[in-house]
């Protein structure tokens, strides 16, 4: 009887344990399923109503759309390229300066603007406002480009800035002449119809950004610094406006390896990236957007078997260049390897750093660093972030059907060189990306179309009028208080 009794409890015990598991599995599986459909990363955090400063407004004429395509073409055509940091080309620099002065007349002799050549190539313009005590804020593009060799394959030659089916083809039309015609296009036409600001602003056009700046944005950053400059936030490029590259997700989002490195999906702005596209995924995959808390480990899997997500994962590393042996039938006595690391946000260089050595734990082999940072901090995306609300404004008001998203860029700029003299550096040009489109980046077929660069030239004129707001409204709450 004693065993059967301790049977008979020992069988109650593992049922109340099954129906334990079962109802907490429900009771997850209901609270997933109520979050997919009621969760808003915005709830309650939304602005209230905007002060208006877009008093100009911008409707591109038949003759303006004409006139901006000969100015951006020829910006195309000239090959400013960096080849190393003592190498750049600057007889096509030199060239790129009178380009800009020629087709941007208003820009160059208005008294409103401070116009400084810096490095010898790079140019920073100062835009003072109306009321001095509003902090600035500093919009940044490059002028330099990567080589570029028609024999790999391009469809059009990469300086020639040939139109193919409604799109520019050549080397920095999307990285990132793009930018700096469009920013000066737009200060041209509000300049035109006579526009003073109310907030300063800088414009900084450097021109070795593709091999590190040094010349350029660190020169002009420490103009600025010995001004005493502090900047309310830095725009420059990065992120780009996605249609159709992330897989499951439906309609464009704004994105404002087995490996000994370790997990750190979650430890950064990344889980923020995806929680405020959860509603834009089909219900499947918003089941596990909207419920992070309980499936980031396997979106951390997910991600990080593909090379183009891994980086939200961890540091990602890649071998550069390998250098080994001189004859096929004799064994080496030496070998080189390059690596790069992109830091995750939440490491820093020196753990990379100590993590490598551990891991190769091999006297023979000797670790020598080349040149290296820790990433840059976060800059805040909350609804205090004034550089993040109005840019994400601005977004919304050019292209209504975009969901706005914080994310990392991986990718160096100049922007890290401007870390000392502002709290925020956003990563983001209004630069559309289709399926196939982020490998023309510093690759064979660089193109934008012809609509897109025009969306860019009314962003710029767009953001720099949003930017003369005092201060941000504050947050309108959609949740009723008890």
């Amino acid at each position: 009887m004693t065993g059967h009794s301790t049977h008979w409890k020992l069988f109650k015990f593992l049922k109340v344990l099954l129906f334990s598991a079962i109802f907490a599995i429900a009771v997850l599986f209901l609270v997933a399923t109520v979050r997919t459909f009621t969760f808003d990363v915005n709830a309650g955090l939304e602005l209230g109503k905007w002060e208006n400063t877009t008093t100009i407004s911008l409707h591109l004429s038949p003759q303006q759309r004409k006139n901006l395509l000969p100015n951006f073409k020829a910006a195309i055509q000239i090959p400013t390229v960096s080849f190393t940091e003592t190498n750049v080309n600057t007889s096509a620099l030199r060239e790129f300066d009178g380009l800009l002065r020629r087709v941007f007349p208003k820009v160059f002799s208005s008294s409103l603007v401070k116009h400084e050549v810096v490095g010898n190539y790079s140019h920073l313009f100062t835009v003072p406002g109306r009321e001095p005590d509003l902090e600035p804020y500093m919009l940044l593009a490059h002028i330099d480009v990567v080589p570029a060799d028609e024999a790999d394959g391009w469809d059009a030659p990469p300086f020639s800035a040939q139109e193919i089916n409604g799109f520019i083809y050549g080397r920095g039309t999307i990285d990132n002449k793009q930018s700096v015609m469009g920013i000066l296009q737009a200060l041209e036409y509000l300049l035109e119809r006579g526009y003073t600001p109310r907030r300063s602003f800088y414009i900084g056009l450097g021109h070795d950004e593709e091999v590190n700046g040094l010349h350029g944005a660190v020169n002009i950053v420490k103009l600025l610094k010995s001004r005493g400059v502090k900047l309310q936030y830095v725009l420059d490029e990065g992120l780009a406006v996605l249609d159709g590259v992330i897989s499951g997700l439906d309609g464009p989002a704004a994105l404002l390896e087995e490996n000994r490195m370790p997990r750190l999906f979650g430890y950064g702005p990344e889980r923020g990236t995806f929680e405020h596209l959860a509603h834009k995924f089909g219900v499947p995959l918003r089941f596990i957007m909207s419920n992070l808390w309980l499936f980031s480990p396997l979106l951390s899997r997910v991600l990080e078997r593909k090379p183009d997500t891994n980086a939200f994962v961890r540091t990602t590393t890649a071998v550069t260049m390998f250098n080994s042996g001189v004859k096929i039938n004799v064994i080496p006595s030496y070998a080189e390897a390059f690596v790069n690391f992109r830091i995750h946000s939440a490491q820093t260089f020196q753990e990379v750093m100590d993590l490598v050595k551990s891991t190769i734990s091999d006297e023979r082999v000797k670790v020598e660093m080349v040149n290296g940072f820790d990433p840059l901090p976060i800059s805040s995306y909350d609804e205090q972030a004034f550089g993040f609300q109005v840019i994400k404004k601005t977004v919304q008001v050019m292209f209504p059907q975009l969901t706005v998203a914080p994310g990392v860029c991986v990718g160096n700029t100049d922007s890290r060189h401007y870390k000392d003299i502002t709290r925020d550096i956003y990563r983001f040009a209004p630069t559309w990306f289709k399926p196939g489109d982020p490998q023309r980046f510093h690759g064979v077929n660089e193109r934008i179309s012809i609509k897109n660069f025009e969306e860019i030239v009314l962003f710029f004129f767009q953001l720099i009028q949003n930017n003369d707001i005092r201060k941000l409204p504050p947050p309108h709450s959609s949740q009723h208080e008890l």
